[in-house]
């Protein structure tokens, strides 16, 4: 009868294993496939890799904005290996530190509940006071198309080790992933076309951010909205796409077509039927959010496993929280959830921090929206970045910042101040009141507080 069994070693189960060990001897940790990460192998780490290289091409080759003339040959040849060069060290950093747990806390294996208290894996049975787990997702993608396409079409599981840039590709999507790497493919030189089912693109709810970011955005990427292939078709040398474009059939050849539509838990592959036959239904899953319990059990589910923002740095706080639940059962209390904070390294980046324009619309706040465009922002005409815009959102009565979205250059390090501040429940004189060096981007944000503050007057 082990104290905890975590299920799953990605960033949550690994992160809880780090915590459980401070506190107990008696733990057992299952995984299957690969002990490292979704991040380092497939997701975060290897994305940003390609991205910025195709963010320095792309500077090369418009140096123009800071009055360069330059000429240049770009060779792409080596881009994949490079890729998957740092790819690798961060998924050897990532197994040389679970190499050093011991090797009795570790089995490999697809695990599955037999019931509350056993799981089995390997064919062998073991019990535990309490369960967390942290099994992670997989891509979706459309099991016809695989079918008729083969190897043709990958998910961001296989795009990473393609051995070349390929030379043309349609990616299905026009979220985080999607719009993250069809903009590094375009740089790269990869014909790129996306297919959006919907009239959107990437994180923005601000209708104004939104058509904005569709505006510029499209500048550059070649974007089919409210459009999707009804048709693919296999041949040697590429694929075949068959599409409805203002009623007008047309058709696409492209090397690959990369499934970008989001991630599916794997936390049916646990057979939790086998708990309570009502759990059969993954999607009606009686978990608390806040707690992060199954029902009345003494069981945990954290990380990609079940939530609505698959975030690296809220997977680990989750799977290390989440110990003292398991260890202090029955008394189970509320995991301390982070200020919202999430970023698209898109070109200009995106964020959404805090509540998201729709959330507060969706929820009656009232509050107010304090704007500011970099078209004109000073350091970002010097950089020959100027694009984009931000919002924040001033709660009228407290005045205090409750979110904000924003389409900037550098969007990562404004989004990380800005949920800094919000987690400090400072108001809007307080932020005013802090240095805003110059010439910076952070200026736009008092820009746009100011904005916000003549409207409360």
């Amino acid at each position: 009868m082990f104290d905890i069994i975590i299920i799953g070693a990605g960033t949550a189960g690994i992160s809880a294993y780090k915590e459980a060990i401070k506190h107990t001897n008696n733990i057992l940790i299952i995984n299957d496939g690969p002990w490292d990460t979704t991040c380092a192998r497939v997701g975060c780490m290897p994305s940003k890799v390609l991205i910025s290289t195709a963010n320095r091409m792309f500077d090369i080759q418009n140096a123009q904005e800071v009055a360069l003339n330059v000429s240049a040959k770009i060779n792409t040849d080596q881009v994949m290996q490079h890729v998957q060069t740092l790819r690798d060290r961060f998924t050897q950093a990532t197994l040389k530190d679970v190499e050093q747990w011991p090797a009795e806390h570790k089995i490999s294996g697809k695990a599955h509940f037999i019931d509350s208290q056993t799981v089995e894996v390997n064919g062998q049975q073991y019990q535990s006071k309490s369960f967390i787990l942290a099994v992670g997702s997989t891509p979706n993608y459309d099991q016809t198309w695989k079918k008729e396409l083969g190897n043709r079409l990958i998910t961001t599981d296989q795009i990473f080790e393609l051995k070349t840039l390929p030379k043309s590709i349609a990616v299905i999507g026009s979220g985080v992933i999607a719009l993250e790497i069809a903009q590094a493919m375009h740089r790269l030189g990869v014909e790129t076309t996306i297919f959006a089912r919907s009239k959107r693109i990437g994180v923005l709810t601000s209708s104004r951010l939104q058509q904005l970011a569709q505006k510029e955005l499209g500048k550059e990427l070649k974007i089919l909205f409210e459009t999707l292939p009804n048709e693919v078709k296999c041949s040697e040398e590429n694929v075949v796409l068959t599409y409805q474009l203002n009623e007008i059939e047309k058709t696409l050849k492209v090397e690959y077509v990369l499934a970008a539509t989001g991630r599916t838990s794997l936390i049916d592959t646990l057979k939790l039927e086998n708990i309570d036959n009502s759990f059969k239904d993954i999607k009606l899953l009686p978990i608390n959010a806040k707690t992060k319990q199954l029902d009345t059990y003494p069981i945990f589910v954290v990380g990609d496993a079940y939530t609505s923002t698959p975030l690296q740095h809220e997977a680990a706080h989750e799977g290390k929280k989440v110990v003292y639940n398991c260890l202090n059962y029955p008394q189970v209390n509320s995991v301390k959830t982070l200020t919202p904070l999430g970023i698209v390294f898109s070109h200009p980046e995106m964020a959404i921090v805090g509540q998201s324009y729709k959330q507060l619309k969706d929820n009656g706040i009232d509050f107010i929206t304090g704007e500011a465009s970099y078209e004109r922002q000073g350091r970002a005409i010097v950089l020959g970045k100027n694009r984009g815009a931000i919002e924040v959102y001033i709660e009228r009565e407290s005045q205090k910042l409750l979110g904000a979205e924003l389409f900037t250059e550098a969007t990562e390090h404004m989004a990380h101040l800005l949920s800094w501040i919000i987690g400090e429940k400072l108001t809007l004189n307080d932020i005013l009141e802090k240095p805003f060096y110059h010439p910076t981007l952070e200026e736009g944000l008092r820009t746009a507080l100011k904005h916000a503050r003549r409207q409360l007057k």
